[in-house]
């Protein structure tokens, strides 16, 4: 057995003067102030000018080479280039008269769009001059009453990735057709790159003056509230324009300054939050500024950095999806934890130094630091202690209530449905939103997302090919689903067939997602069954329906790659097998509650509205990866923060329910501080145009909110009581074999 089986032997004498590298580089960086917060501006300033100069974009333009959708548009290219680009459609409206009353401007806006850069073909939804109009209500690109059109602009590029002022070329093309009175709007791609640029300022305003408040009433003071806040802004400014550098030799999504932003701020001033806590207790036993901040940087400061690498462990195990655009969001929220754990290891120090006992001289209500007293050795006495040891004399009715609170939460997620949000939630003043709209209205909800057949039929001798179209058009004549299905025509070279098939619903419907598997599963392999031909289903969305095929079949291998990791690193922290397997379950369990809400809210629509989301959503299909990923590290802050104050205690005293008490005693009030903070943080971002972007935030903050209350309050302190000394048994093997990571320091940088 290992010997954290046996009661732990009281500290002994003898303290020895040897300080570790953390203590060391904590008293240096509080003695150097000066040096190291001029370093931290000069660098930052550096990193501005570097980023402005040579930074990157960020886009979503992104393959996934193999799949169905990416071989078919590649056959496409290569037999029809300009029917192989990307697509994307600027909508047109008359409501007093007919387009084709305004055929020269139209004439005119087709020839200019021909002639910008990018473009491989347009086409005019009007007739030739002397034909009469042959609109067709289901198809396009000219409705009914003539009254409404699309044109169909053909790019060698995603036109999203193209920069901004691309779209003026684009609007001089289409004034003819404004001036004339028609109202012109940019759908799919197109519209995406006119949407306005994305601004989370608000969302981070809004965030911070929560977190100050919140600051002041849990600590007291304005200096103490006020450094969080400045180190964690300054962490995330630096973090940022990194993320901007290495934009500019990889490609990030749009949302990835976002998502970095969201995770920089709540661990930035989290980290800092647990140091600065530590600090002031120093202070109070009669350290003075330096060794206290010393001390802080050793034992807190050794839990922000394990908590940090765990962070970042769990969002690097995105790349197992195989998906680059998933693995790169991993790599940019990572970006700025790493700024995060440096700003809380060099700068917050410095500014200690700094303010040195001048800490607590602004005060709004009396400072407290972590005991909520100034007696360090003071426990058993606060509300916190009182409260633990009501779970320790009730441990399964607590464990019970926060387990049926998690499952009831967590039911929605049963029902979850992975797809990607149209355009048809964004506002209603994005005119990609207008467009699609419009599209709706004028041709069914599935013009917005058309299905692109490709039949190979290179293979296919030359006798066999009428035979072939006839059998595939009557294949996909009356398919399940589908509202319409366009004539198969061969391109020039007569070696592919191509049609296209509109859905019965919008393009994120379910319906849409089951006609695209339907199409590519069965209808077009009998279509070509018994030929040399082959048959896929391409376009936007046959490429979204794939990529949420990979992230679904992939998510379940994330989920088990991360908790492995997350597992083997609080074995490796604490050495007590059932402590690390209950801190991956109960993390599971929370993840799956904050699942359940984000379902309600977007996808059954219970509140959606009220956060300016259009109607009832799916789920985004990468969103509960990422969630996973971000919510699975930051849950292990507050694990490696309250165990490794449980594990201290154990080793000191040998009593374990006892250390239960001890912990939530010094620790709850900075773990509910910090968790109100970061859940202010996320929470806020519910406001940005971005439904992704909301759907992350409320999902996240739902997350955190639920793992700093059910989970920390209910059921760790439920679940360590009953374990009670079992809780810390580890094998003799396998704790001879694993590596000594202490979380806390040892004695001698206390």
């Amino acid at each position: 057995m290992s010997s954290q089986t046996a009661t732990p032997a009281p500290a002994s004498g003898g303290r020895k003067d040897t300080r570790g590298r953390l203590r060391r580089l904590g008293e240096w960086c509080a003695r150097h102030f000066v040096i190291v917060i001029v370093a931290w501006l000069v660098a930052l300033a550096a990193l501005q000018v570097l980023e402005r100069s040579f930074g990157g974009d960020y886009s979503d333009n992104f393959s996934l080479p193999g799949v169905q959708s990416q071989q078919g548009l590649d056959v496409l290219k290569k037999h029809d280039p300009a029917a192989g680009g990307y697509g994307s459609q600027i909508v047109l409206r008359d409501s007093a008269k007919p387009l084709t009353d305004v055929s020269t401007q139209m004439s005119q806006t087709v020839a200019d769009l021909q002639k910008l850069p990018h473009v491989l073909s347009v086409q005019n939804p009007l007739p030739p001059p002397g034909s009469q109009p042959t609109g067709n209500q289901s198809v396009g690109p000219l409705s009914s009453d003539a009254k409404t059109g699309y044109v169909t602009v053909r790019f060698d590029v995603q036109p999203s990735t193209l920069h901004d002022d691309y779209l003026d070329g684009v609007d001089d093309s289409v004034k003819p057709l404004r001036a004339a009175g028609v109202q012109v709007e940019y759908g799919g791609p197109l519209g995406e790159l006119a949407r306005p640029a994305a601004d989370d300022r608000v969302s981070e305003l809004i965030g911070f003056a929560v977190a100050i408040v919140v600051l002041l009433v849990g600590f007291g003071s304005v200096l103490a509230a006020g450094i969080p806040l400045l180190t964690a802004l300054i962490s995330v400014i630096g973090g940022l324009a990194s993320l901007g550098l290495l934009a500019a030799a990889f490609t990030f999504a749009t949302v990835s300054p976002t998502l970095a932003t969201m995770i920089g701020l709540g661990v930035g001033i989290d980290y800092a939050l647990f140091l600065i806590t530590r600090h002031r207790q120093n202070l109070m036993n009669g350290d003075d500024p330096v060794r206290a901040a010393g001390r802080a940087t050793a034992t807190s400061g050794r839990a922000v950095l394990v908590s940090g690498c765990t962070v970042i462990v769990a969002l690097a195990g995105l790349s197992v999806s195989g998906v680059s655009f998933i693995g790169k969001l991993g790599v940019a929220a990572a970006v700025t934890v790493v700024s995060a754990v440096v700003g809380a290891l060099t700068l917050v120090p410095a500014l200690l130094g700094l303010i040195g006992r001048r800490i607590d001289r602004y005060r709004v209500r009396h400072p407290v630091a972590e005991a909520g007293t100034g007696d360090a050795d003071a426990e058993g006495h606060g509300t916190w202690h009182r409260y633990a040891q009501r779970v320790e004399r009730r441990p399964w009715w607590f464990l019970a209530g926060g387990v049926v609170t998690v499952l009831v939460l967590a039911i929605p997620v049963l029902s979850i449905q992975l797809g990607h949000i149209g355009d048809g939630a964004d506002p209603k003043s994005f005119t990609d939103r207008r467009a699609y709209d419009i599209m709706a209205q004028s041709f069914g909800p599935g013009s917005n997302g058309p299905l692109t057949i490709v039949i190979d039929q290179t293979k296919v001798p030359s006798d066999q090919r009428s035979d072939l179209a006839s059998k595939a058009s009557k294949a996909l004549t009356d398919v399940p689903g589908a509202a319409t299905a366009t004539p198969l025509t061969a391109t020039k070279d007569g070696d592919v067939l191509v049609g296209t098939v509109y859905s019965k619903a919008a393009p994120q419907s379910e319906t849409t997602t089951d006609l695209t598997n339907r199409l590519v599963d069965d209808t077009l392999p009998e279509a070509v069954s018994g030929t040399a031909a082959h048959g896929y289903v391409t376009g936007t969305t046959a490429a979204q329906v794939d990529f949420r095929d990979i992230v679904a079949s992939r998510l379940p291998l994330i989920i088990g790659v991360v908790v492995a990791l997350a597992f083997l690193i609080i074995l490796a922290v604490f050495r007590g097998l059932l402590v690390a397997l209950k801190a991956a379950v109960l993390n599971v369990l929370s993840i799956a509650a904050s699942y359940g809400v984000v379902v309600a809210v977007f996808q059954w629509g219970w509140g959606g509205p009220a956060l300016g989301v259009n109607g009832k959503v799916p789920i985004e299909s990468y969103v509960p990866m990422m969630m996973f990923a971000i919510i699975f590290g930051l849950s292990m802050d507050y694990e490696i923060f309250l165990l490794s104050r449980v594990h201290e205690a154990w080793l000191r005293t040998g009593d374990a329910r006892a250390s239960v008490a001890h912990a939530l005693e010094i620790t709850a009030r900075v773990i509910t501080c910090a968790a109100l903070i970061m859940v202010s943080v996320f929470a806020a971002f519910v406001v940005s145009d971005n439904v992704v972007v909301k759907m992350l935030g409320l999902g996240l903050a739902v997350s955190v909110l639920i793992d700093a209350t059910v989970v920390r309050l209910l059921l760790v302190p439920a679940v360590m009581t009953l374990l009670g000394a079992h809780a810390w048994w580890t094998p003799g093997w396998l704790d001879r074999i694993l590596p000594h990571v202490d979380p806390e320091g040892g004695k001698d940088d206390r």
